[in-house]
């Protein structure tokens, strides 16, 4: 006699037996499936969040593959998604990925998933209940290799809630459309994103030696081989930003350091706004130096800062909600910029192999 497992699903109540479970995944092989890949570590505050988003999927359940790739997390990670796995096992899945990184994570999920689709989520972000059905009819529609949409940015406390808004604005991040509600068409880059499975066959999985910056690596790569990125403005999703001044210094600095670190192992990473704060950090070194031997360069210097400062206390004002977010936002902006900027200067003087065998 078949031993009967039982398996609750969003919506409905199904019961396999053992022959069944094994019908099913052999189902789960249909074009139309969709795997969402989601590398985590030490997500207690919002993995729950997330796993709900995608228990409410106006996309067929049935469909859905959700494999959750732990990076050993010390914290209850864990033992939440264990709990939404006995619970719902043939959606969720829990793997484990002992070298903690992102594209280590994205390419073990990959590799085990079956689907014809591959979305990467993010344990960090919340998701409306249409987000992979969009995503899905975007890459039907569009025939593209990687489709994504506009990410909005949401801080908590006074500090998270400007930043937030410091993310969102061109002044902070500069042309980063999906990060300042650009329309929809072909870009360098989305964030996350939604694949064809065949993306990865044409170009490549993740590049494991990059701690960051490996989803721009990734499309730019599909891009200099010919393959398209779209943006689609009517999918959106929310990306919980740090909200304290230590997180926000530390999560600028290694990103601006990690934009160098890639473009030397990865050539043409690089675009303008990258390079920006870097170029600002830089003229403020070498500016009052070259002042000192040359006294007119201090007036190179003055109009910099004023045009700098200008600028920060108009978008502060125009984007804060009242004189105190004001006041934040004309702090946040310039910690943000010379914090990322500093982080590229440091990502010069970086030996590569070095640098990755002390990142991970």
């Amino acid at each position: 006699m078949q031993q009967e497992l039982c398996v609750i699903l969003p919506a409905k109540q199904c019961i396999y037996s053992e022959a069944g479970l094994l019908h099913f995944m052999h189902e789960m092989s249909h074009e139309e499936t969709v795997a969402l890949i989601l590398p985590v570590r030490n997500e207690t505050r919002y993995i729950e969040r997330c796993i709900q988003a995608i228990l409410k999927q106006d996309y067929p359940q049935d469909k859905i593959e959700a494999i959750i790739v732990d990076g050993l997390s010390d914290d209850n990670t864990r033992e939440i998604i264990d709990r939404y796995e006995k619970k719902f096992p043939i959606t969720i899945k829990l793997l484990e990925n002992h070298n903690k990184t992102v594209p280590y994570a994205m390419n073990i999920g990959i590799k085990k998933s079956v689907s014809k689709y591959i979305i990467r989520m993010d344990g960090h972000s919340e998701y409306p209940d249409d987000y992979v059905s969009k995503c899905i009819a975007t890459l039907k529609r569009t025939g593209a290799d990687n489709v994504g949409g506009l990410l909005v940015a949401r801080g908590h406390g006074a500090v998270g809630k400007a930043f937030a808004k410091v993310l969102s604005s061109v002044f902070g991040v500069g042309n980063s459309g999906f990060r300042t509600k650009a329309s929809s068409g072909y870009v360098d880059t989305v964030p996350f994103g939604a694949y064809q499975r065949t993306t990865f066959t044409k170009y490549g999985l993740y590049d494991e030696r990059l701690t960051r910056r490996q989803d721009y690596e990734l499309n730019n790569r599909i891009r200099k081989n010919g393959g398209r990125i779209y943006l689609d403005s009517n999918i959106e999703l929310v990306y919980h930003c740090r909200s304290t001044i230590s997180g926000i210094l530390e999560q600028s600095y290694q990103k601006g350091k990690w934009n160098i670190i890639t473009a030397k192992l990865c050539p043409g990473t690089l675009s303008i706004r990258h390079l920006v704060p870097l170029l600002f950090v830089l003229s403020l070194m070498v500016l009052p130096v070259l002042a000192f031997f040359i006294p007119s360069f201090i007036w190179i210097l003055i109009g910099e800062l004023s045009i700098y400062l200008l600028f920060n206390f108009a978008y502060s004002i125009k984007l804060a909600d009242g004189f105190k977010e004001a006041i934040l936002m004309i702090i946040l902006f310039p910690l943000y910029h010379v914090a990322y900027g500093l982080g590229s200067f440091i990502g010069l003087g970086y030996n590569p192999k070095k640098a990755l065998k002390q990142e991970l």
